[in-house]
């Protein structure tokens, strides 16, 4: 019994809101007409995604024009290139042979 009271609650509410919400759309003539809620979502949107796009396009427009105006006012100047100097490299090898010594080298054993 409860739970039917509590349907039947929910129910009256939907339609009070729905009359509401079909008054101040419609006015005198909502008993003739009716708003199909996906159309309402969709121009919704719609009109959403143009005032954002809008926006984007009037923000990059003022993004340039006061890039221009800055540029305008404070003309680049003119830089010239100075030479650098370019580091000189002496080897540490030489193409000359050099004296073998007769002992050979041997390794030290590594100890840990």
């Amino acid at each position: 019994m409860a739970r039917d009271y509590d349907n039947q609650l929910m129910e009256s509410v939907g339609v009070r809101r729905r009359r509401l919400r079909d008054a101040v759309l419609f006015g005198a003539s909502r008993s003739r007409q009716t708003m199909d809620e996906f159309i309402g979502k969709t121009f919704a949107g719609i009109a959403v995604a143009a005032v954002v796009s809008a926006g984007c396009v009037g923000w990059a427009y003022l993004d340039r024009e006061l890039a221009k105006q800055q540029q305008e006012q404070n003309p680049p100047a003119v830089v010239t290139p100075t030479p650098t100097p370019t580091p000189t490299v002496s080897p540490t090898w030489s193409l000359s042979p050099t004296p073998r010594s007769s002992t050979p080298v041997r390794p030290t054993p590594r100890t840990s």
